[in-house]
């Protein structure tokens, strides 16, 4: 293969997992709930196989699917952005990373204020938009910063742009990364800007995150030490601390996003493209907008149906998430414990069940064979047999 697109539909989870009570989460199932609005309308998902994919009972089956289609387990620990990402590029992370259901102690708070100059408020594990209405007017008085988190292992400051502009957000977000080390090493540490008014406060496009960088060689890391291009689309740069890409460029919007994507095929390169497309996320799963997130999977459905034209003989396509976030599930509004899908599309794949894999690693392992590159990660390829992607369970 000369060039693997691999796009993550940031939450689109499939399905509880076996340990999801484990994690808070039951009888969790975003596509479910999606399919359950009634708007969600995806011929070219179903066409590749995302109705046949084992346990998925909210749409039809194909009887002749143009693409490799299965489920995917998580072994990470933990159902957060980084691991989900990282597992996919290669790295089962066995401990979860910190999280803070009380809100971070005085020893992580104490030299965050001293160094950016500035107080604290909130605290505590939030909704982003709830934060904001609660919080954003005596920030706009006061100059304090919206500190807050979730049960993902994050350290997120919100601020109104007026007040603190975005380039000083970050760097209070780079003073906060660099305190929060050791056993406060969060996945990630998330700048949340804001505009508005008291109650009409929006948040913006200008999101940062700044992560930790992944403890072990990444499937990024080889594509790059290969000589090969590895490119990053919308927050693959900051989920990976920007480690192991030849380039990068940012996501106003899925949109935005998919317009990059299209623009990657029809250049002449050799590599991998990682996209990450993350309004299902942040705009309606953990909005729990089942509407809106079956509206955004219609638009991406339709995005891929113009762009598998775009897609060569040496080209593959490779559509997954990186965990749930159920936009029905009324218990919390945070991520949801769920198998993903992978689906496999190109001229050379043979179309056939995949059955349940047991880490997100496979298809490191797999782009990592596709490539030519070696990779060493506890993913298995998917084995490659005359030029054609042969899948078996």
């Amino acid at each position: 293969m000369k060039r693997i697109f691999l796009i993550v539909l940031d939450s689109f989870g499939i399905g509880a997992m076996p340990d999801s009570n484990d994690f808070g989460d039951k009888d969790v199932n975003t596509l479910r709930s999606c399919a359950a609005t009634g708007k969600l309308h995806i011929p070219n998902l179903i066409k590749a196989g995302l109705g046949s994919i084992d346990g998925v009972d909210c749409l039809p089956k194909e009887t002749s699917p143009t693409g490799a289609y299965g489920r995917l387990l998580e072994r990470s620990q933990g159902k957060d952005t980084t691991i989900g990402h990282w597992e996919i590029a290669g790295i089962v992370s066995a401990t979860p990373l910190p999280t803070y259901p009380e809100g971070f102690p005085e020893e992580v708070l104490a030299p965050f204020r001293e160094q950016t100059g500035r107080s604290v408020l909130a605290n505590a594990p939030w909704s982003g938009t709830a934060v904001i209405e609660k919080y954003g007017a005596e920030h706009m008085k006061t100059g304090d910063l919206i500190v807050y988190t979730s049960a993902d292992s994050v350290f997120q400051i919100a601020a109104h742009e007026d007040i603190v502009p975005p380039e000083q957000l970050y760097e209070y977000c780079r003073i906060a990364r660099k305190i929060l080390q050791g056993r406060h090493a969060v996945g990630r540490v998330i700048a949340r800007p804001f505009v508005g008014t008291p109650g009409n406060f929006k948040r913006t496009a200008n999101r940062h995150d700044f992560s930790l960088e992944p403890p072990k060689t990444t499937l990024l890391d080889a594509v790059k030490k290969a000589g090969l291009q590895s490119i990053g689309v919308g927050k693959i740069h900051d989920i990976f601390a920007g480690r192991g890409l030849t380039e990068s460029v940012y996501n106003q919007s899925n949109a935005d996003g998919m317009k990059h994507t299209m623009d990657y095929a029809k250049k002449d390169w050799a590599g991998l493209c990682f996209v990450n497309l993350v309004d299902f996320d942040m705009l309606y799963g953990h909005r729990r907008d089942a509407e809106g997130y079956a509206a955004a999977l219609s638009e991406f459905d339709r995005w891929l149906g113009d762009f598998l034209k775009e897609i060569g003989p040496e080209d593959a396509l490779i559509i997954t998430a990186d965990h749930g976030c159920d936009p029905a599930y009324t218990e919390s509004t945070d991520h949801t414990r769920e198998y993903v899908p992978v689906l496999v599309l190109g001229e050379k794949v043979e179309p056939v069940n995949l059955g349940t894999r047991n880490t997100f690693a496979d298809i490191a392992a797999t782009v990592a064979e596709m490539l030519d590159v070696p990779l060493d990660t506890p993913g298995r390829a998917l084995p490659i047999e005359n030029g054609q992607l042969k899948m078996d369970n």
